[in-house]
């Protein structure tokens, strides 16, 4: 019998596009024999959508015509089952589901969002758990975190936008205090939006400005001088990890940015997401230093209590060999495929993994105790004899 695995993909997030992308990426190599797979699109306005159609990426182009043959629906659970239901004054069951397979970038999806809705109904589910994701989409929070585990990070600042606009003085002088050139970020996004590489102050100011177009909190690096991308992927949980092999990024501006990332950078070049960016691998790097950023990429990891297939991203100093942990991209553009295929795995078996994992860590979690059958209300005498209880009629103190 098949699993039926929901795929969710959209949402409202400036990654939405290549959440889409990255998402028909992975239906297209499922297992078909092991698997039936159900699309689940998440509008930017939040509408849920299902339908095969969903599968092929061409219907993007123009969704305003598809939604009147795709299904608004909703998920929810019901006798220990998990279903799609349509919406409306007459409400269909369109279809069940075992497992959701979440491929979603960005705030409002990857940040944990998704993962906490998904955990509120039960349903077993694919990839970061809601703390990991959080914390993995927070450029801030995972620095500081990164840096009690003693994980060497580039020196930065940070603060609110209303805090700049109350202390920009005090501001200015932190960043002047990194030393330019510096590179300006929106806190929780990805894909490199809203990022500005800053070589002198009289440009940070609209640095500044665009990454709080997008976040309110901001962030901001001394850019590393003689830099080398690499990217490492880690598959796994808590209990165990693997290593892909290591990517060398070789990217047309001064950082990896968006349109080396999803739009290429030929005439009339299509996006394969991710896998579409310019690279070497395996890296060229020493077998001390490859050594190096496989074990920082799995103590991130677990630092940070991912699961599933991540993609951790490092900064090093070619002339130094020093080497940073830049960030963890939880659920990464393509989900990475092309770092695992060098080592034998192909995508489909990736995808496989990741389900497998899934399944594994519901059914431990299945085993811990997360609610008492004790009912504490049970011999509760209502308001009798309560004391400070506001809002309940004939209450004192009201």
């Amino acid at each position: 019998m098949k699993i039926k695995v929901g795929v969710i993909f959209g949402g409202e997030t400036v990654e939405h596009e290549v959440s889409i992308i990255s998402a028909v990426q992975a239906m297209g190599f499922m297992d078909r024999e092991k698997y039936d797979i159900i699309p689940i699109y998440i509008t930017k306005d939040r509408i849920w959508y299902t339908g095969k159609m969903l599968e092929e990426i061409d219907v993007y182009k123009d969704f305003d015509t598809l939604k009147k043959y795709a299904k608004k629906c909703v998920l929810y659970k019901k006798d220990e089952q998990f279903y799609l239901q349509s919406l409306g004054f007459f409400k269909r069951l369109i279809t069940d589901i075992d497992i959701a397979f979440p491929i979603v970038h960005g705030n409002n999806a990857e940040d944990g969002s998704l993962a906490g809705y998904l955990e509120t109904i039960g349903i077993p589910y694919v990839g970061p758990h809601i703390l990991g994701a959080a914390v993995g989409q927070d450029k801030v929070l995972m620095k500081q975190v990164m840096k009690t585990e003693n994980i060497p990070v580039v020196p930065y600042t940070w603060f609110y936008d209303s805090e700049y606009l109350k202390f920009k003085g005090d501001i200015l002088k932190d960043i002047e205090s990194l030393g330019y050139p510096v590179i300006v970020k929106p806190a929780t996004l990805g894909s490199s939006v809203g990022i500005t590489v800053v070589k002198e102050e009289n440009a940070l100011d609209e640095a500044i400005s665009e990454a709080m177009n997008y976040d309110s909190k901001i962030v901001v690096e001394k850019v590393i001088p003689n830099l080398v991308e690499v990217n490492c992927s880690v598959l796994g949980n808590y209990e165990t990890m693997e290593v892909s092999e290591l990517e060398e990024v070789i990217a047309a501006d001064e950082f990896l940015s968006y349109q080396d990332k999803y739009l290429g950078n030929g005439k009339g070049a299509k996006s394969k997401g991710m896998a579409s960016t310019n690279r070497i691998i395996p890296a060229r790097l020493s077998d001390e230093v490859s050594k190096q950023v496989k074990e920082l990429a799995k103590k991130t990891f677990r630092a940070l209590n991912l699961s599933g297939v991540c993609r951790i991203d490092f900064l090093i100093n070619k002339e130094t060999m020093e080497v940073y942990v830049n960030e963890p991209n939880t659920i990464p553009g393509s989900l990475s495929f092309y770092l695992w295929e060098p080592k034998g795995k192909e995508y489909h078996s990736l995808l496989d993994d990741m389900i497998t994992l899934a399944i594994k860590d519901y059914k431990n979690k299945k085993k811990k105790t997360f609610s008492f059958e004790t009912n504490i209300l049970s011999n509760f005498d209502g308001v009798k004899g309560s004391k400070g209880l506001k809002g309940i009629k004939g209450s004192k103190g009201i």
